[in-house]
């Protein structure tokens, strides 16, 4: 939770130039509690799972959380039961008239199509382009990462000659980044994904700050401050198992893939995988809810006015 102290300290322009949650007497009395509404478009075919992660990781803090699930409106999922998407999903067209303090789009397992081959693409347009009327800030995760950058910005996305695949070092390039509070210098995330976005590319959008990056895999967390966006485009929200479930599946199916990399202790499948990100994935999402939090407006139809 933030420290409300007077703006004319000294100890104020401090702290928050070090990334310190602070917060003015006259900003706090204004902020009368009420839950956080919260989005979940889900566009990964397995929903419940997806559903777990996210759950699990905005649900940490201290606030209270109305979490929301929503569909595209076009798109009928495969791998979820009907039941369980009628009784708990609303699709897009039936809530695009409300408000939400925040959203979150989901990765989605066809990296290898073309945007506008997608079938939903047009109502995803839509989407990315309600949430700037309707929504305080939006979180794309991998694929829905890069689609929202795409989007708003141009940047592209590259195929990779072979699958980034396993836990790799990412580098803390914005230490006072208030989403990168309690941050470590330098740390592993879980990374599957057959494209990359090229940092030359990000630097060349001048509205666009990375925040993490990878000497290996590249950019990993980009700030859009004037789009209020977060793109990532690898994995914190992993169990401590997806990235076993996914090389099984593989080797089951015998599609040809490596060991993901310094996954397993030893490189050795045999042996079960030990979770080193878990601890900053609840720093980058409780970091991302307290701004949500410390911005939006109480009445919530006051967003995006």
């Amino acid at each position: 939770m933030p420290i409300t102290l007077p703006e004319t300290l000294p100890a104020f322009d401090v702290l928050r130039s070090e990334g310190v949650m602070v917060i003015s007497p006259t900003r706090a009395a204004h902020q009368d509690i009420r839950p956080l509404r919260i989005g979940l478009l889900n566009l990964m075919p397995k929903k419940i799972q997806t559903e777990n992660q996210f759950a699990r990781l905005i649900g940490a803090t201290p606030l209270q959380i109305d979490l929301q699930l929503i569909r595209m409106t076009s798109h009928e999922t495969k791998n979820t039961a009907a039941e369980h998407m009628a009784t708990f999903y609303r699709p897009f067209q039936d809530v695009k008239g409300e408000k939400f303090d925040g959203l979150i789009i989901t990765g989605a397992p066809i990296e290898h199509l073309a945007f506008e081959d997608v079938t939903y693409w047009d109502e995803l347009c839509e989407v990315m382009d309600w949430t700037q009327t309707h929504v305080q800030s939006t979180f794309g995760v991998c694929w829905g990462g890069m689609a929202m950058i795409n989007h708003f910005h141009g940047v592209k996305k590259h195929m990779l000659p072979a699958k980034a695949f396993g836990c790799f070092r990412h580098q803390n390039l914005a230490p006072t980044s208030p989403y990168l509070r309690g941050f470590s210098d330098d740390f592993v995330i879980p990374v599957s994904r057959w494209t990359e976005m090229k940092q030359a590319e990000i630097d060349s959008a001048p509205a666009l700050k990375t925040l993490l990056g990878s000497d290996e895999v590249g950019p990993c967390l980009v700030e859009d401050a004037a789009h209020r966006a977060l793109y990532i485009f690898n994995h914190f929200e992993y169990d401590s198992d997806t990235l076993k479930q996914e090389y099984d599946r593989d080797v089951a199916n015998g599609t040809p893939i490596n060991v993901p990399t310094n996954y397993y202790p030893d490189d050795n499948p045999a042996k079960p995988p030990l979770n080193r990100w878990r601890s900053h994935a609840h720093l980058l999402y409780g970091n991302w809810i307290n701004e949500i939090y410390q911005s939006t407006p109480y009445d919530i139809n006051e967003i995006g006015r």
